[in-house]
């Protein structure tokens, strides 16, 4: 048996009503919603052999039938056509980030609130995993007379500051005029390699080797510690509003999951280096997400590493929806990590 035109006909029709209503469909509802100018008969029997072919099942006896995981893998490989947002939508989103503080942790948390709230599933948003920041700008400033504040502005928007100890004699100019030297000598520099250039830099501020000694202590304290990818997770608790999510021992596995970030962030990092993945319920090989989808899309940093942005949902979600928001907000964060956003 086939699949010829008029079985992936109704099968697109029972999915697309499946994912508005989550309530099992029947030959005569597809009859009446959809002007296919077949009779219910006739879809009824066409309805049997895709349950025969595996791309429906049948919940209940009597009842209608519900997409499959199969149909799902069909319908987003072949019948999808992502959705195009309306204009003022994208807008709308492009706003959301505008004006935000230019420090990748904050830009990450808030996307996750941002795809969350547009999708209404729930949105996980991943940095790069392990790349080391590279340094833009040092800045010393005073504090007292003998201490100052230490800054450092990485190409990650990350910013590293602590409080030093310097010269009693030194006044904001000179700090000033060694915060140039070092941005100058340290520009483009990851911390460990910011480490090594330091001895070389001590010709060129003679007299202030207690300033230097404790600029060396803070890069190498700030090289030491494990730079681990930053996770976001918004709307966890959206899974809940959905039926399949109303068995109170399925929703406290979820939630515990969610509650894993290890592993949800292998779970979420597991796109193959593709733009865009989509795995559906058994697919995603984790129990606790039999009944979710988990669509994901890549966006990119300046240094070239890749950082990921998922929804995890229904099996019967929005695709074409999901794909069309993860889409923009994957470009805007490319764009505002690769430092071409505008102001």
């Amino acid at each position: 048996m086939d699949m010829d035109e008029r079985k992936l006909r109704i099968l697109q029709a029972i999915i697309d009503d499946y994912i508005l209503t989550g309530v099992p469909v029947g030959s005569r509802t597809i009859s009446k919603k959809y002007d296919m100018g077949l009779s219910s008969a006739t879809i009824r029997n066409e309805m049997s052999d895709l349950e025969e072919l595996g791309f429906l099942d049948q919940p209940h006896v009597s009842a209608g039938r519900i997409p499959s995981a199969k149909a799902y893998r069909l319908y987003v490989d072949t019948l999808l056509k992502t959705g195009k947002i309306q204009d003022d939508s994208a807008a709308s989103m492009s706003r959301l980030f505008t004006g935000r503080a230019r420090q990748m942790e904050d830009v990450i948390d808030h996307a996750a609130q941002v795809i969350s709230s547009l999708t209404h599933y729930t949105a996980v948003v991943l940095s790069p995993k392990g790349e080391q920041p590279r340094i833009q700008t040092v800045q010393l400033v005073p504090v007292s007379a003998e201490t100052a504040l230490v800054v450092i502005v990485t190409d990650q928007g990350i910013v590293r500051d602590s409080v030093i100890r310097i010269g009693s004699q030194m006044d904001g100019d000179t700090l000033y005029a060694i915060s140039r030297t070092l941005t100058e000598e340290l520009r483009g520099a990851t911390l460990p390699e910011a480490c090594e250039r330091m001895p070389g830099i001590s010709d060129r501020i003679s007299g202030n080797d207690r300033v230097l000694q404790e600029l060396y202590g803070f890069l190498s304290e700030g090289q030491r510690t494990p730079r681990r990818a930053h996770m976001a997770v918004g709307g966890t608790s959206n899974m809940l509003a959905y039926p399949e999510y109303s068995d109170v021992d399925k929703a406290r596995n979820f939630l515990s999951l969610m509650e894993t970030r290890d592993k949800l962030a292998d779970i979420i990092r597991g796109n193959g280096g593709m733009s865009f993945t989509v795995r559906i319920g058994p697919e995603t090989g984790v129990p606790e997400m039999t009944d979710c989808s988990i669509v994901t899309a890549a966006y990119s940093t300046k240094g070239g590493q890749q950082g990921t942005i998922g929804v995890i949902g229904p099996t019967r979600m929005q695709y074409s929806r999901v794909l069309s928001i993860l889409n923009i907000i994957g470009r805007q964060l490319t764009d505002m990590f690769s430092g071409e956003e505008n102001d």
